[in-house]
């Protein structure tokens, strides 16, 4: 990727599959976001190519996501402030409604089907997240790490087949992003997720593998055991103080 004769992204190659969490990592101006944001379709790549479920996709764009079974969340919360959580987590569901969302949130006939059918999908989602009891509540009356569930139920309404994150755990504190590992944990066990983060003990704790990327390269790949050990990780970002002890490390960009 690059912007005018900046190189962003330099042969950055990844792959994500059903049944783990990859984490993208690496210092301020790393490339991660903008990784993210050409994964999401945000910008179009200057040169390569992006592939989901072995089909090539020329140019993604973000209202293709949902139809090829990707889902996303953003570094904050994005909640329609004047919708319920319920109704939140049902905007999410309208790729799949017939009618869509304004028909279904107006209660207008032809979509009593489909409004029944996306608001069990969507209670049921919240329930798997533990948040059902809120479904009737507005979004800023819930505390932050709540509004992050919902959120994410938002993106998982639709039954993906991979998750993208983007700093997830910004904002949490630390129950809250125990709370967010024990998540994962249960997400990978059938969708892939791509989790974009700047809280080392999480990203050391949840992830199976490890993408490090420097100056817009991509600089080491493996587990977290192997790149917490690579000399070359610790010279550009992690540092001699990570090899001894994980800490939270901060590194957004």
């Amino acid at each position: 990727m690059r912007f005018g004769g900046l190189l962003a992204l330099d042969g950055v190659s990844l792959d994500v599959t059903p049944g783990e969490v990859v984490g993208v990592i690496g210092p301020n101006g790393a490339g991660k976001t903008t990784l993210f944001n050409v994964m999401c379709g945000f910008v179009a790549p200057t040169a390569g190519r992006i592939s989901v479920g072995g089909r090539t996709i020329r140019r993604i764009r973000p209202h293709q996501l949902a139809g090829l079974g990707i889902a996303r969340t953003l570094q904050g919360v994005g909640l329609f402030p004047g919708l319920t959580v319920l109704e939140n987590v049902m905007a999410g569901a309208t790729v799949s409604a017939r009618s869509g969302l304004a028909a279904a949130l107006l209660g207008a006939p032809r979509s009593s089907r489909d409004e029944s059918r996306l608001a069990a999908r969507a209670m049921s989602t919240l329930a798997d997240l533990d948040v059902d009891s809120v479904a009737g509540r507005l979004p800023a009356t819930l505390p932050y790490g709540i509004q992050k569930r919902v959120a994410l139920a938002r993106a998982l309404v639709n039954e993906p087949g991979y998750l993208l994150l983007d700093e997830p755990a910004s904002g949490l504190d630390e129950a809250d992003m125990s709370d967010l590992a024990g998540l994962l944990a249960r997400l990978k066990t059938r969708i892939g997720v791509l989790l974009v983060e700047h809280h080392m003990d999480l990203v050391m704790s949840v992830c199976d593998r490890l993408v490090v990327l420097d100056f817009g390269r991509q600089i080491a790949a493996g587990t977290p055991a192997e790149v917490k050990g690579d000399p070359a990780v610790a010279a550009a970002y992690l540092g001699e103080e990570l090899a001894a002890e994980p800490e939270v490390q901060r590194a957004d960009g």
